[in-house]
C-alpha cells in the first residue's frame, strides 16, 4: 500500500508540472540512495499534518461579522465620495480615478450584501427609521424634506446596522389670516 501511495505521489506531481509550459517546469530533486533513505527515515518520523478538507478549501471560513466597523468603514466611504463629487468644481485626473476606485470600493461591497443609503432630497416623516438631528425652516417647501444627510443609514444582507442622521427642512408657515 506504502509503494502506491507513493506512486500515486509521483504520478500527481508529475501532473502538476505539465500543467505548466515546459520552461518553467521544476526537474524532480537528484537524490543519492543515502540521501533518499535519510529523507524516507525522517518523513516516516514526523506526524502527518491534516489536510484541508475540499469543503474548506472552496469555501471562505464565516465567522461572526463587526456590524460596528462594518458601519463606520461604509460610513466612510461615503463621507470620502461626497468630498470628491464637491460642488461641481472642476476636478484633477487624480480625484476622478479616486472617484472610480471609491465607486468600485461600494460596488464590491454592494455586492457582498452592504449598502450605503444616502437620504439628500427624500421626503421625511415621523415614521420613517431615520434620526432627525435638527428641524430648520425652508421657504418653498411644501412638506418636511431631508436638506442634508450627516450620516447615511447602512444595511449589511438587507437588515439596518447603522440608522441613518439627517437635517429635515420644514415648510415656512405662511403669513397668519388676519381677522375681519
Amino acid at each position: 500500500m506504502n509503494r502506491l501511495n507513493r506512486l500515486g505521489a509521483t504520478v500527481r506531481a508529475e501532473l502538476r508540472q505539465r500543467r505548466h509550459h515546459p520552461a518553467f517546469r521544476i526537474d524532480p530533486p537528484v537524490l543519492g540512495a543515502g540521501q533518499r533513505l535519510a529523507l524516507e527515515q525522517l518523513l516516516a518520523r514526523t506526524p502527518a499534518a491534516p489536510g484541508p478538507e475540499a469543503s474548506e478549501v472552496d469555501s471562505v471560513e464565516e465567522g461572526p461579522v463587526d456590524e460596528k466597523a462594518l458601519a463606520e468603514a461604509a460610513t466612510n466611504l461615503w463621507r470620502a465620495q461626497r468630498r470628491l463629487a464637491g460642488d461641481g468644481e472642476r476636478t484633477s485626473s487624480r480625484e476622478r480615478q479616486a472617484g472610480r476606485y471609491l465607486r468600485t470600493v461600494r460596488d464590491a461591497l454592494a455586492e457582498a450584501g452592504l449598502v450605503v443609503q444616502d437620504h439628500d432630497g427624500d421626503t421625511f416623516h415621523p415614521g420613517r427609521s431615520l434620526e432627525a438631528l435638527l428641524f430648520q425652516e425652508e421657504p418653498g417647501l411644501t412638506t418636511e424634506t431631508v436638506l442634508e444627510t450627516v450620516r447615511p443609514s447602512v444595511y449589511f444582507h438587507d437588515r439596518r446596522i447603522q440608522m441613518g442622521q439627517v437635517i429635515v427642512g420644514s415648510p415656512a408657515p405662511g403669513p397668519e389670516p388676519t381677522e375681519q
